[in-house]
C-alpha cells in the first residue's frame, strides 16, 4: 500500500515534525527576505538571452545553405524553447517573480511558447499537483491519467501498452500537458463552463500551430521546408527533454506515493514532510541546472515552489543538512540513474501486481509505513528513522 501514515513512515514524532517544519519555514523566510536586484537581474538576463538565441537560431536556419547551418540553428532553437519552457515559463507561472510587480514577468500575464494554455496549466500544476503531490486519486500527475506509476493504482488491460504510450507522450509532451490542463478545468467546473475552456484551449493551439508551422515557414519563402523541419525537430527535442526532467523528479525510486487520507488533517509542517518524501533530485552542474529550469532541485521546488529558481542551489545545501539531522532520505542521483529508475517502474507496472516480485509495502516504486521493518516485524519502530531503518533491512536481506 502507499503511505497512509506519513509520520509513522518517517519515524518522526509530532514534535520533531514541528521542529523540522519550523526550520524549513526559516529557510523560506531567509530567501524571501533576501530577494532583490540580483534576482531581478537574473530573470531579465535569462529572458534576454532566450529571445536573442531564438532570433539568432531562426536567422541561421533561414539564411544558411548547408546541413551544418541547419543543424546548428535547429539546436539553438531547441535550446531557446527549452529555456523558455523550463527556466522562464514554468517558474514565472509559479509566481516566483510576482514580487517584482513587473506586468511582463508576472504569473497572471505570462503565456509561454507551448501548446498548453498557461491559465489552465496553473490550476492543474500549481494547485492539483503541488498541493496534493503524489497523493493517489488527487494528484493527476501520477501517470498523467494514462499510465500506472504505483502498485496501488488498479491495473487495466490497456496499461500493457504503457511503454508505447510513454514514447508517444515524450514526443508530444506539450500536447499531453495541454490536454491535462484542459481536463483538470473540466473537473473543477461544470458542463456549462467546458465550452469556454475548450474554446480557449483551441485558440491557443491554433496560435501555436500557426506560429511554428505556418507563419515562420511562410516568411522563409522557398526555404519553408527547412524552417518547418527545424520547428518540428526543436519542438520534439524540447518535449523529450521536459518529459525526462519531469519523470526524474517525480517517479524514480524514493519518490513516495500517499493515500488520500494523509491530507485530511494535514498540518503545514506535515505538508513539508510529504513534499520532501515525495520528490527526487538529480545531480547537475550550472548548465544542466539552467536547462532543467533548476528542477534538478525538485525537492526544493516542491518545498518552496514560489521561491526564485536561481536560489534553489543554495537552499539545497540547507535542506540536505536538515535531512541528515532528522535522519530523513534526500533522494538524489545522476540524471541517467533517476530516469532509468523511473522507466523501470513504468515498464514493470505495465503488468498486474501478481506478476511482480516484492510487495506493495517495500517495492522500490511503492512503499508504506511498514518499509524499514525487520522480517516478521509488522509494526514500524521509532528506534530508527526511515533512512537508517531502510538501510538496516537491506543489510539483513
Amino acid at each position: 500500500m502507499a503511505i497512509a501514515q506519513v509520520a509513522a513512515y518517517a519515524r518522526l514524532s509530532d514534535a520533531q515534525i514541528a521542529a523540522l517544519g519550523s526550520e524549513l519555514d526559516a529557510i523560506r523566510g531567509d530567501v524571501l527576505d533576501a530577494r532583490g536586484s540580483r534576482d531581478a537581474v537574473y530573470i531579465r538576463r535569462t529572458i534576454a538571452f532566450q529571445r536573442t538565441l531564438d532570433v539568432a537560431a531562426r536567422l541561421l536556419i533561414a539564411m544558411s545553405r548547408g546541413k551544418l547551418g541547419w543543424a546548428v540553428g535547429t539546436a539553438g532553437l531547441a535550446v531557446a524553447k527549452i529555456v523558455e519552457n523550463m527556466e522562464i515559463g514554468h517558474n514565472v507561472s509559479h509566481g516566483q517573480w510576482d514580487w517584482m510587480n513587473d506586468p511582463e514577468i508576472h504569473s497572471s500575464t505570462w503565456e509561454w511558447d507551448m501548446a498548453a494554455l498557461s491559465a489552465q496549466w496553473r490550476y492543474a500544476h500549481n494547485y492539483r499537483h503541488h498541493v496534493y503531490t503524489n497523493v493517489l486519486d488527487m494528484d493527476d500527475d501520477i501517470g498523467f491519467g494514462v499510465m500506472r506509476m504505483s502498485r496501488d493504482q488498479q491495473w487495466r488491460p490497456y496499461m500493457a501498452l504503457q511503454p508505447l504510450q510513454n514514447l508517444v507522450l515524450a514526443l508530444t509532451f506539450e500536447w499531453g500537458i495541454a490536454l491535462h490542463g484542459l481536463y483538470s478545468e473540466f473537473e473543477r467546473s461544470g458542463p456549462a463552463a467546458r465550452a469556454a475552456h475548450t474554446k480557449a484551449f483551441l485558440g491557443k493551439a491554433v496560435r501555436q500551430i500557426g506560429k511554428d508551422y505556418l507563419l515562420f515557414p511562410a516568411i522563409s519563402g522557398r526555404r519553408w521546408r527547412r524552417t518547418l523541419g527545424a520547428a518540428a525537430t526543436a519542438n520534439i527535442v524540447r518535449n523529450v527533454w521536459a518529459h525526462t526532467v519531469i519523470f526524474c523528479g517525480h517517479f524514480p525510486d524514493g519518490a513516495e506515493k500517499f493515500t488520500a487520507g494523509v491530507v485530511e488533517e494535514e498540518t503545514e509542517h506535515e505538508w513539508y514532510l510529504r513534499q520532501l518524501l515525495g520528490s527526487a533530485n538529480f545531480t547537475a552542474g550550472p548548465v544542466l541546472a539552467f536547462l532543467s529550469g533548476n528542477l534538478c532541485y525538485q525537492i526544493e521546488h516542491h518545498l518552496f515552489p514560489e521561491l526564485p529558481s536561481n536560489r534553489y542551489a543554495g537552499v539545497a545545501v540547507r535542506v540536505r543538512e536538515l535531512c541528515e539531522k532528522y535522519d530523513l532520505p534526500y533522494t538524489s542521483g545522476s540524471l541517467p540513474r533517476q530516469y532509468l529508475s523511473a522507466m523501470r517502474t513504468l515498464h514493470k507496472l505495465a503488468v498486474p501486481n501478481r506478476w511482480l516480485r516484492a510487495t506493495c509495502d517495500d517495492a522500490p516504486e511503492t512503499a508504506s509505513e511498514l518499509r524499514g521493518t525487520a522480517p516478521g516485524d509488522r509494526k514500524p519502530s521509532r528506534r530508527n528513522n526511515v533512512r537508517t531503518a531502510w538501510r538496516r533491512v537491506r543489510a539483513l536481506a
